[in-house]
């Protein structure tokens, strides 16, 4: 089966997956986290990609971002994983790729999926005590987002300022979700929609990204189709 395009919609958060090749870890030391975020600073600030959430996990990048137009997010991603290689490959004395193939994404309605997104970004690290760690150690923007750091790589989204009236409350409010379990079917339903390219939403955020769209924005229904009578 042929592969479908990406689906990018300008001003539409986006949720990003990029794994390691054969799961080998992407971040060896706090220096390699150091080089990624330097690199992902100045390509987001170059492309006018805005950056609302991430995690630098050890085999895999999470990211979520809303591009400007529908073809600087690509452009952004292949442009930071052009660049961390070569450090990552000339600081560790390595060579060849370090990535699974091309990245993958999905598109999220904001209003009922973009908060979901964070925490599914999030979550994990904050519970690990992400948000508490040394400066070099962090692997997330959760510290950002509880309130204990400000980072430069982190765009606030309106819908997380929604969250309160004063940093203070946004903070707490998003705190009580983030320190959260995810569910299993909350994960498989973001780790599906990232994995296979199908937008998350309701019926009519569906319709009007298709109708925005040139390819699928959602699986085809199973079985055989329908005989007209």
């Amino acid at each position: 089966m042929a592969r479908l395009p990406r689906l990018s919609v300008a001003g539409v958060p986006h949720l990003v997956e990029q794994c390691g090749h054969n799961g080998q870890a992407l971040f060896l030391d706090s220096a390699d986290l150091r080089v990624y975020r330097e690199i992902l600073l100045e390509a987001t600030s170059a492309s006018g990609v805005a950056l609302h959430a991430y995690l630098l996990d050890t085999a895999r990048v999470l990211l979520l971002a809303t591009p400007r137009d529908s073809k600087v997010l690509s452009r952004m991603i292949q442009r930071v994983a052009r660049r961390y290689t070569v450090e990552f490959n000339r600081r560790h004395e390595r060579s060849g790729t370090i990535w699974s193939g091309r990245f993958r994404s999905t598109l999220l309605q904001p209003g009922t999926c973009f908060i979901a997104a964070m925490c599914h970004v999030e979550s994990d690290a904050a519970l690990a005590g992400d948000g508490s760690a040394a400066d070099g150690q962090r692997i997330s923007s959760v510290a950002h987002h509880l309130g204990l750091v400000v980072d430069p790589l982190v765009s606030d989204h309106a819908l997380f300022w929604a969250l309160g009236n004063t940093p203070f409350e946004r903070h707490a409010a998003y705190g009580l979700l983030a320190m959260q379990p995810i569910s299993p079917e909350e994960r498989r339903r973001f780790d599906d929609a990232v994995r296979k390219g199908w937008a998350l939403g309701t019926e009519a955020f569906l319709a009007e990204i298709a109708e925005a769209s040139s390819r699928r924005v959602r699986p085809l229904t199973a079985g055989r189709p329908r005989k007209p009578t």
